[in-house]
């Protein structure tokens, strides 16, 4: 009987410092992306911009035996770079939608009916699966679609600022 529990015991404690480890180990990692809203652009009609990923590139890019795994986004968020003191009240949605040469399409984040005079906004997540062949795959693209309540006074810059979360590939 005491063997037992010594045994139950120990597997215990190696299950609990795997999973500590593996949580030590895991990477997050950043990508960014601006988006110009031109004065010019209409109220209720969803626009898109694009850009691609120069900072994700680096870790990855294109290298499909790169050591990492179950890469998720983590975290997204929209912010307003200028004009100095600048808010996202004009904003009525935003989607952001991750990709790369040679696959499709997923949503990570949106948010729709955004009411707020804050400068940043925390995007609501899409579980979309893991996204591994899009990051490990060269020329990843960020396309962010949003629609505005009202047509601009001035030019707005704003940040789209995705984190991603991977574990070490075995």
């Amino acid at each position: 009987m005491k063997n037992i529990f010594l045994m139950t015991a120990a597997v215990s404690a190696v299950v609990v410092s795997c999973g500590t480890v593996q949580s030590l180990v895991q990477n997050t990692f950043p990508y960014t992306a601006n988006v110009l809203v031109s004065t010019g652009v209409p109220a209720d009609k969803e626009v898109s911009s694009t850009s691609t990923a120069t900072n994700v590139q680096t870790w990855f890019g294109g290298n499909n035996n790169a050591k990492i795994k179950d890469v998720r986004i983590s975290d997204a968020k929209i912010s307003v770079v200028s004009p100095s003191g600048g808010n996202l009240s004009a904003i009525k949605s935003v989607k952001v939608y991750v990709s790369s040469s040679g696959t499709g399409e997923k949503l990570v984040a949106s948010r729709s009916n955004i009411t707020t005079d804050s400068s940043s906004l925390n995007l609501d997540l899409n579980d979309t699966g893991y996204l591994d062949e899009i990051v490990k795959s060269s020329g990843l693209t960020v396309r962010t679609v949003y629609e505005l309540k009202n047509q601009t006074s001035s030019d707005m810059n704003l940040k789209i600022a995705l984190n991603f979360n991977s574990v070490p590939a075995n």
